[in-house]
């Protein structure tokens, strides 16, 4: 199938590109660079630099590269930036979001697949979280996410386009050849790893007295190529119709301090803890029931161990220790 992946630079999106080929694919990638990084695209893709608002642009590439299915993965992404710049976010995951609709609709691309986020369930009142939980986003990031996830079923309706919506849990870990470089970073793992690299002096640890085992927070951490693999499977799902699925490890996650703990293991280093306040808005634990797509597409994490993870991204780290720069 030929893919038309959006954001096909950044740090999820790379990893994406990579299954996709693996798989049998056809693949280009739409960017606009701003956060993402040429050289984490596989040579032989075309990378479109461009922006989404572009529609007669977007319109064109359809066409030219007679893309058959579209991965959208561009968006912002920050909950703290959303919260202080909601119209930075509506702009760039509503409005150039619907303008890809528009012009797959256009073009006659029905097939869809979405980089939606778990933060569309705000704090969930029971765990594990599944589909069914209500969704009561609790910033402008998680918003303006399921913004476009209920367009999608209305487009499906008017149009026929039919999509897979997967709510990501932390991503998280690196494959061979593609890792987080983001700037600034904001991921725990990274964070930590670069503590353990001597990048940075100390981790903040943000609260350590949270209903929890050891009185930090839990999380549900997922390896970006397992992540990865979920929308391969995702889009050859479409054919048995439209879908929302939740993508994590679930089990009973990770708390801050095993993150810190199993670096240490890991890297070797003392990587030293400082701690803060709690941050406003951080719920005790968030952790995912996969079992819809395990059900249905037979999808379960290959990579999920926690010491799994933080080692894929140690060694990217340390062969990339200024990320993509050169």
């Amino acid at each position: 199938m030929r893919v038309l992946v959006t954001g096909g630079a950044g740090y999820i999106g790379s990893v994406v590109v990579e299954e996709l080929l693996a798989a049998g694919h056809e693949v280009a990638v739409i960017d606009n660079l701003s956060k993402g990084h040429a050289d984490a695209v596989p040579a032989g893709v075309e990378l479109v630099r461009a922006d989404l608002r572009d529609a007669d642009l977007v319109r064109r590439l359809l066409r030219h590269a007679r893309v058959e299915a579209v991965v959208h993965m561009a968006a912002d992404s920050l909950v703290g930036e959303s919260v202080q710049s909601p119209a930075k976010y509506y702009d760039n995951n509503v409005v150039a979001g619907l303008g890809l609709l528009g012009a797959m609709v256009a073009v006659g691309v029905h097939r869809l697949v979405f980089s939606s986020t778990a933060a569309v369930y705000g704090e969930p009142e029971a765990q594990p979280i599944d589909e069914t939980a209500p969704t009561r986003p609790t910033n402008p990031y998680g918003e303006t996410k399921l913004a476009l996830e209920r367009a999608l079923a209305w487009y499906e309706r008017a149009y026929g386009l039919r999509s897979a919506s997967l709510r990501y849990f932390n991503a998280a870990g690196a494959s061979a050849r593609c890792g987080e470089s983001h700037d600034p970073e904001t991921h725990l793992i990274p964070l930590v790893l670069q503590v353990a690299l001597g990048r940075a002096p100390y981790v903040t640890l943000y609260g350590d007295d949270y209903p929890t085992p050891d009185g930090t927070c839990v999380r549900d951490y997922i390896h970006v190529v397992d992540l990865a693999r979920a929308h391969v499977l995702a889009l050859s799902g479409l054919d048995r119709g439209s879908c929302i699925y939740n993508l994590g490890c679930g089990g009973s996650g990770y708390s801050v301090r095993q993150v810190i703990d199993t670096a240490r293991a890991v890297t070797g280093a003392a990587i030293p803890v400082r701690m803060g306040t709690r941050r406003a808005g951080d719920p005790a634990v968030l952790v995912a029931s996969f079992a819809r797509i395990q059900h249905d597409l037979g999808w379960e994490p290959r990579l999920g161990a926690l010491a799994t993870i933080v080692e894929s991204a140690w060694t990217w780290l340390r062969a990339h220790p200024n990320g993509y720069v050169h």
